[in-house]
């Protein structure tokens, strides 16, 4: 990384932590889910408990195939009685809408990709609730505000706020915050907050061969006492009765790396490296779905160039 571009992105890191900065997401893929029985066909295709949520709350959840891999993962908000709002990583989106269209026969469920419409811009750091003019919401939590005229939901994330306006208002809502005093930042200074919580994303650690327990998000994502969803029978046998082969892991690295090198204990594979940067408090660190062997403490080696690593708990300390 080039010094200057170093220097840029310790700033606003520091932007994040102690002050608001606002990260342009609108590449999340996003689909609206309509019909009176709505939340009665996401209850039985998603992970979480859609049914239990009243208007103006939401969760986290995953999309799996028959054999509990994940498919896509997302967050869900209940709009009202009949709307379920849907937002997913860009390498969900395709999946999660060939799903939910294909599946929806026999429903009075539309599913409708709002992509083009909305937009999603977040509020990351402790002054965004204060800057977006909404309550401090929990996490999911959604209710709808204005902001320099503009209305949109508000959402309550682990970070601070996210807004989804009008994909025509986008640019001046952006404009707006930031001459509220949250500035625009570079998606490597959000890259750091999310790597050093050690907050796995689909498309960077997780994949299409990965399952919820291995990626440590069975807590926030699954619900054991709800009903029947595809993947549920190895889920809850894995949850009940075994152990994953593989865990997320946090990586000390001895210098950066790059996304995808294979990590090598000894002679063995156990992984490769997901997302990496340079932390300005811990230094060049990254997240990694591990073999069980890998434990914490365990030296790794990093691709051919002789980087190093050694395994840490999450998140980082």
């Amino acid at each position: 990384m080039p010094d200057a571009l170093a220097v840029e992105i310790d700033a606003q890191y520091r932007q994040l932590r102690e002050e608001c900065g606002v990260l342009d997401r609108s590449d999340r893929g996003k689909l609206l889910v309509t019909g009176s029985e709505a939340a009665e066909y996401l209850q039985g295709q998603l992970t979480n408990d859609i049914e239990a949520l009243e208007p103006g709350e939401g969760c986290y959840a995953a999309l799996l195939d028959r054999k509990g891999h994940m498919q896509a993962d997302m967050r869900v908000l209940r709009v009202s009685g009949e709307k379920v709002w849907i937002d997913t990583e860009p390498e969900g989106l395709a999946a999660a809408r060939r799903h939910l269209q294909m599946y929806k026969v026999g429903r009075d469920a539309d599913v409708h990709d709002a992509g083009a419409e909305r937009a999603v811009v977040s509020l990351i750091g402790p002054r965004s609730a204060e800057l977006a003019g909404s309550s401090p919401l929990p996490e999911h939590c959604h209710e709808e505000i204005a902001l320099d005229g503009i209305e949109c939901p508000a959402v309550g994330t682990a970070l601070g706020i996210d807004l989804i306006p009008d994909a025509e208002n986008r640019e001046r809502l952006i404009a707006a915050l930031a001459s509220a005093g949250a500035p625009a930042v570079d998606p490597a200074a959000a890259e750091v907050v999310r790597i050093e919580r050690g907050t796995p994303r689909f498309g960077s650690e997780m994949d299409t061969a990965t399952m919820p327990a291995e990626a440590g998000i069975v807590a926030a994502a699954v619900n054991f006492e709800k009903g029947c969803y595809i993947g549920q029978e190895t889920v809850a046998r894995l949850h009940y009765k075994g152990k994953p082969n593989r865990h997320l892991r946090g990586l000390q690295l001895s210098a950066p790396a790059s996304p995808g090198a294979a990590l090598a204990l000894g002679e063995k594979e156990v992984g490769k490296l997901g997302g990496s940067c340079v932390s300005p408090v811990h230094g060049p660190i990254g997240l990694a779905i591990l073999r069980r062997e890998a434990e914490p403490g365990a030296e790794l080696l990093v691709g051919e160039d002789g980087v190093t690593a050694r395994v840490v708990d999450l998140p980082f300390g």
